[in-house]
């Protein structure tokens, strides 16, 4: 633990930009900010798109689905490759190669090109497991929660800008029925810019020493056979999950059931590869032994999966259903209820660098989680009585404080990750991102089966659930404040090779 009295990084920090991590943390929370705005700016627009190339609702519908759908297993493949080629390469990377899809979604003269296009640029919302793990190479133990959750909030922000500014872009600006394709084409090329610039503009940490690759990055290591079972228990749901979108899309009347067969076959393939990756990956490293020094427990993996789940998972999927929620209950405005919701959004930069700040300044990481998830679980049961009947005042008040723990416990989640494992950082944070999307889902599919107020109990049951997984299981991480990382003597080992 840090030594009592020791300064830790604070808000005004953060317009320190002469000190290179903080420069650093500006860059990357900006790389983050962009691929979240090209990945949600289809979504202001929706309407205008539908009306410019005579879309149904459910083309829109498949649309929106299609943004999330690669979104999952992308965060585990693209935290390998942040782990094995670096995070800089990596993000750079990302934001190039996902401007043509962007390109081509704002070109795009049929359903088929816009609906391919936006398939796969819903991999750009793997950029949040970058940030993460770039953010962790320039910061101490000690400060990490606090940076992760600024790096995170203003990144999420992303979205919520480009709701506030896309319609004036491409109304007002641009105007003409293809005012939406040159707004979404502009942000494309800011990304890929910007792009270009994050792969000259950074380091992957303050010396090349700070990003160490695991020995291999096809699979997350493992330390026990134990934990490998975990692994596969675990790893199965984020390719797993697609099957729910399949169902989703060949329910709305878009894939026949030829189609969906095949689709089921090819998700089939996709888990079946990743369970033989991790054995291919582990059984080898198992059987030579893992040194005392070098292990760590996947069971610390999959509770900050679950936590993830219930925070983020929760988020994404209320902010879909809140402004609809407020506009039946209340009968307020689309513009009123608009407002309300997007409060889940605007307060994560505070709430989540709060959930961070707070982490690096309470004894143990591990309880400031827990009255998080705690907090999740009892806020969500409150809004479930929300009705009629409240004054709207209270209503929103009630909600404030939900937003508060859920955003929050994403911060007090991500100040735990970079600790789990140094050198599997992106995959660790690939793991909990992907299982927040995988949350999502599940989600969204259940609302469409049960009333406003039953959701909001399930998901606080969810946060109870996951509460109780982690009074049993999570441990505090080793070193969880101190000034620098510990390495194993594989870490020295892989250090060694690397600089010969």
């Amino acid at each position: 633990m840090a030594a009592v009295g020791e300064k830790k990084m604070g808000w005004m920090d953060l317009f320190r930009v002469a000190r290179p991590e903080v420069a650093a943390l500006h860059k990357t929370w900006t790389a983050f900010f962009l691929t979240f705005f090209v990945w949600f700016n289809m979504a202001p627009l929706a309407t205008t798109i539908a009306r410019a190339a005579s879309l149904t609702e459910a083309q829109l519908k498949l649309l929106a689905i299609c943004n999330v759908a690669l979104t999952v297993p992308a965060r585990i493949f693209i935290g390998m490759a942040s782990d094995r080629f670096g995070p800089r390469r990596t993000f750079a990377m990302l934001m190039i190669l996902s401007a043509i899809p962007c390109l081509a979604f704002a070109i795009g003269s049929s359903y088929t090109q816009l609906l391919i296009s936006r398939l796969v640029l819903s991999s750009v919302g793997a950029g949040f497991v970058i940030g993460i793990h770039m953010t962790s190479l320039w910061f101490k133990p000690k400060d990490i929660g606090f940076a992760e959750g600024v790096e995170a909030g203003l990144g999420n922000w992303g979205s919520s800008i480009a709701a506030m500014t896309l319609p004036s872009l491409a109304l007002g600006l641009f105007g003409g029925a293809n005012g939406w394709r040159y707004s979404i084409a502009l942000s494309a090329v800011v990304m890929a810019l910007y792009g270009v610039y994050y792969w000259f503009g950074i380091t992957d940490g303050p010396a090349e020493s700070a990003h160490r690759r695991p020995r291999k990055a096809a699979a997350i290591e493992v330390s026990s056979w134990g934990d490998l079972g975990s692994a596969i228990l675990w790893t199965v749901p984020i390719m797993g999950v697609l099957a729910i979108l399949v169902w989703r899309v060949s329910g709305m009347g878009f894939m026949g059931t030829k189609a969906a067969l095949v689709a089921y076959g090819v998700i089939a393939v996709g888990v079946v590869y990743q369970m033989v990756q991790l054995l291919r990956v582990n059984v080898p490293i198992l059987r030579k032994g893992v040194p005392a020094d070098d292990r760590y427990r996947f069971t610390d993996v999959a509770c900050l999966c679950s936590t993830y789940v219930a925070n983020f998972g929760a988020e994404l999927a209320v902010v879909s259903m809140l402004p609809a929620f407020f506009e039946k209950t209340f009968h307020m405005s689309p513009q009123w209820a608009g407002l309300i919701g997007a409060q889940f959004a605007f307060l994560n930069f505070f709430s989540r660098a709060l959930g961070g700040y707070v982490s690096d300044r309470m004894t143990s990481r591990r309880k400031n989680l827990l009255v998080y998830m705690a907090g999740i679980a009892a806020s969500f049961v409150l809004m479930g009585f929300i009705n009629s009947a409240w004054p709207v005042a209270l209503a929103v008040f009630a909600t404030w404080i939900c937003a508060m723990f859920v955003t929050g416990g994403c911060g007090a989640t991500f100040a735990m990750i970079p600790l789990v494992k140094r050198r599997i950082t992106g995959q660790v944070a690939g793991y909990a991102g992907a299982w927040g999307n995988v949350g999502a889902t599940v989600f969204l599919t259940v609302y469409t089966f049960v009333s406003d107020s039953q959701f909001f109990f399930v998901l606080g049951g969810t946060a109870l659930v996951s509460f109780v997984f982690c009074v049993l299981s999570l441990k505090e991480p080793k070193g969880a404040f101190a000034e620098t990382y510990q390495l194993s003597s594989v870490d020295r080992e892989i250090e060694l090779g690397q600089a010969a």
